[in-house]
């Protein structure tokens, strides 16, 4: 098993376990030097589903694996607005 560096992983591209593209990881949200879960800048054709926002935090558990790709359990989609964490543009 191959570890990689979260510096690797940085701009993959995401998507769900039924193979829609989903968005990019822009970043990783640490708690006591473990992942707790991943920025996702989403994709256009997204956008519109959420609400508009820019991008969603997922938690890691809803990450099924990493490779060159990000695969994460549709269950982790928001399904309503209120459900979101926007992500603030810097």
């Amino acid at each position: 098993m191959r570890i990689k560096k979260i510096s690797e992983v940085l701009g993959n591209r995401v998507y769900t376990d039924s193979g829609d593209f989903f968005g990019e990881i822009e970043e990783a949200n640490l708690s006591d030097n473990r992942i707790d879960g991943w920025r996702i800048r989403v994709g256009s054709g997204v956008v519109s589903m959420i609400g508009g926002a820019k991008g969603v935090i997922i938690p890691h558990q809803f990450v099924k694996a990493i490779g060159d790709v990000f695969l994460i359990n549709k269950s982790a989609l928001p399904s309503t607005d209120s459900s979101l964490e926007e992500v603030s543009e810097e």
